[in-house]
């Protein structure tokens, strides 16, 4: 799934053009949508990017455009950059690519792992939408394209996981998780911010949407999660001990050990 990971090389620094961002702990500075990041360099590239986290940028260490940067740039735009082309199309096509990106890459995960015709058939669908011209990128409908996708993603998640346990939407907002038996649970769109899942065991649990920012994976098996993205792996904590899915990498700042709770 090469294509569906970011290819900074040949992208026109989308992420820190096209999209805002807001002063926080997650950002040093507010950006607006549309004004290149005061970091970004003129052939595209980030100034600080060994340096993201220390000068207070870890929210672009979490940011994954799952390769739609480089469709938009090199495919859609045909390589011409937004600084001598139509960078305010190309501003609004970016975001819209990425939703389809990150749809064709649980489409490519839901392929592996369970295989069928019908979700061969949407993965060409929604490729087909991405290298269309800009002005019919714009025209379409993500939510029910996202509609469509997941009724075949929760039939693949049905299928593979063997527990009905369901924290679907739950608020699980610092919850203490550690040592638990969550296999095959469905956290779809669960808060899970803050989380202690230390040791927890989250094999086959469908993880679509839950929020994981600060969550500790200490030790935790997600090597066979379902739909688990390097977003979600980006904003959560772990160490040597935790074991992740093949496609996905190990974060940077994993390397720093977690501190213990009491």
């Amino acid at each position: 799934m090469d294509e569906l990971k970011g290819d900074c090389a040949n992208c026109f620094g989308l992420c820190c053009v096209a999209l805002p961002f807001a002063k926080s702990a997650d950002f040093a500075a507010t950006k607006d949508a549309g004004t290149p990041c005061r970091n970004l360099l003129a052939d595209h590239r980030c100034g600080i990017h060994d340096q993201l986290r220390q000068k207070g940028y870890p929210g672009c260490t979490v940011y994954d455009c799952f390769g739609a940067g480089q469709r938009v740039s090199q495919t859609v735009f045909r390589g011409v950059d937004w600084r001598t082309g139509e960078r305010q199309k190309m501003f609004a096509v970016f975001p819209v690519v990425r939703q389809l990106h990150e749809l064709l890459w649980y489409l490519a995960e839901a392929r592996r792992l369970d295989p069928h015709d019908d979700l061969g058939a949407a993965y060409g669908e929604v490729e087909r939408h991405t290298k269309a011209d800009p002005d019919a990128i714009l025209r379409l409908d993500v939510a029910e394209i996202r509609a469509k996708v997941n009724v075949l993603l929760l039939r693949t998640s049905e299928r593979l996981r063997s527990s009905a346990k369901s924290y679907r939407g739950a608020d699980l907002i610092g919850a203490r998780l550690r040592n638990k038996n969550l296999s095959s649970a469905d956290f779809r769109g669960a808060y899970l911010i803050g989380a202690d899942l230390t040791n927890a065991d989250l094999s086959r649990a469908d993880m679509i949407g839950a929020d994981l920012r600060g969550a500790d994976l200490s030790g935790a098996d997600l090597s066979t999660c379902l739909f688990l993205t390097q977003p979600q792996v980006n904003a959560a904590r772990g160490n040597a001990r935790t074991k992740l899915p093949a496609a996905l990498s190990r974060p940077a700042h994993w390397t720093e050990v977690p501190a213990r709770r009491r």
